[in-house]
């Protein structure tokens, strides 16, 4: 903050400030900088004037006739070369975060909080649960302070009386787990508003990889995640926020969609000291998880380049992904000389995990649309199935009628238009996973076919066990 008021004294100092002392002698010297501060920061908000330019012809757009009527909504970033714009927007965003923390609560105010709870909680006790009415609750929020008050509401209360069992009342724990779960929150965007240095409310790749590296050492369970890893490990985690928060790959995200996803709570996870292995191994930012995706990649790259061809890439999962299905992966994502790099590598493992997902599927839907017109014929379902039954013709299996599988597929999709599949109409039908899926991969496209067999040998086996 000194270096900035230094800056802008030093530029003020070229203004001839003895003018302004003449026409206001009986300011003072904060005024009179005040004044200054204000003609200076006028002139910088509009480039088209010159340091000389008289007043008149240097008015700024605001002071256009129609501003009496329509205020001004719109107001451009400082541009790059605009250096003290910038530093004083920052200083103000900063300062702005520092005045919302202030209103958090902190650990002493949650304990007073819940020992106001607990001494004016409403009898009887409900299953050894504390309980408290409307009245009890406004006395807490009353004695508390003006602080606390704008997490005790009634809409609060109305909120939670919804998911009461008691009727006229609400659990303490609730509420005070309610009122926790809203600091989190504020505490958390704050956190990544910090990183927002435009002050827009998005987040660049680079703002969230900043975010996740800075946050890698207050993880207990990350402590022996070696330092050369922290890159890669970054990059697995903000891949993931990235796929499903930005399908349309606009290179940001909104905070607001940051804090509304269940990411965030799976990585703070991290912060507990233990956590079962199961739920490491499904924990997609576990230290487990990310070294094994990161294993796999290593894995498939045999000619240890640190990039994946499409002859390396075939051995992943099953091995069963058709030839035809990534060619067209590698026609359509970003390479580098026919090679697939890392950050690529995750969005794909991404898609083909969670293949239900909307995003995956819009993934998956820009690869299928060979011809890019924004839906599937029986044409494109007839491409990729000649790559299924090349795969029963090696498998020396009985060939299947394209027909049949085609009409099966019309059939759970039930598009609006009879004759193509829209990206809407695969997600709306709830079967998106399986027509993706017999398309592009034999062993699914098997088990899918003999899907009747297995149930019935299922069925068989657990009578005999009987």
């Amino acid at each position: 903050m000194s270096n900035f008021r230094e800056k802008l004294l030093t530029a003020l100092d070229k203004t001839q400030p003895s003018a302004l002392f003449q026409q206001h002698p009986a300011k003072t010297n904060e005024e009179i900088e005040d004044i200054l501060f204000q003609k200076y920061r006028t002139e910088l908000a509009d480039g088209r004037r010159k340091p000389n330019q008289p007043q008149e012809e240097s008015q700024t757009s605001d002071s256009h006739d129609t501003y009496r009527y329509i205020p001004r909504f719109h107001f451009e970033l400082p541009k790059g070369t605009n250096s003290l714009a910038q530093k004083l927007r920052e200083e103000a965003r900063t300062l702005f975060l520092q005045k919302r923390s202030k209103e958090l609560l902190d650990n002493g105010e949650f304990k007073l909080l819940w020992s106001l709870l607990e001494k004016h909680h409403t009898p009887p006790l409900v299953a050894e649960e504390q309980y408290i009415n409307y009245e009890n609750y406004c006395r807490v929020g009353t004695i508390a302070g003006e602080k606390f008050r704008r997490y005790l509401t009634a809409t609060t209360f109305a909120r939670l009386l919804a998911s009461s069992s008691s009727p006229g009342r609400i659990g303490v724990i609730a509420l005070f787990n309610y009122t926790m779960r809203k600091v989190w929150l504020q505490q958390t965007r704050i956190g990544l508003s910090l990183y927002d240095y435009t002050g827009q409310g998005f987040l660049s790749e680079s703002d969230m990889e900043s975010y996740i590296l800075e946050l890698i050492p207050t993880f207990p369970q990350l402590e022996g995640l070696e330092k050369s890893f922290h890159s890669f490990y970054v990059c697995t985690t903000v891949r993931k926020f990235f796929f499903f928060l930005d399908p349309l790959r606009t290179g940001r995200i909104r905070i607001r969609d940051v804090l509304t996803c269940s990411f965030l709570d799976d990585l703070l996870e991290l912060r507990d000291e233990e956590i079962p292995k199961d739920a490491q191994e499904l924990n997609w930012f576990s230290a487990p998880s990310a070294l094994s995706v990161y294993g796999h990649y290593l894995n498939l790259d045999k000619d240890h380049n640190g990039m994946l061809s499409r002859k390396e890439l075939i051995g992943y999962g099953s091995g069963t992904l058709t030839p035809i299905f990534l060619e067209r992966v590698f026609a359509e994502c970003l390479t580098y000389d026919g090679e697939m790099d890392y950050k690529t590598y995750l969005d794909f493992v991404l898609a083909l995990e969670n293949r239900a997902e909307p995003q995956s599927l819009h993934y998956l839907f820009r690869i299928l649309d060979v011809e890019h017109r924004g839906y599937l014929t029986a044409f494109t379902l007839n491409y990729f199935f000649k790559g299924i039954q090349e795969e029963l013709s090696a498998h020396r299996a009985e060939p299947i009628n394209f027909d049949d599988v085609k009409d099966e597929i019309f059939d759970m999709v039930k598009p609006a238009d009879p004759t193509r599949i829209t990206l809407k109409d695969l997600i709306g039908c709830g079967h998106g996973e399986t027509v993706v899926s017999i398309l592009i991969e034999f062993h699914k496209f098997w088990a899918y076919e003999n899907r009747e067999v297995m149930v019935t040998s299922a069925a068989s086996e657990d009578t005999h066990n009987l």
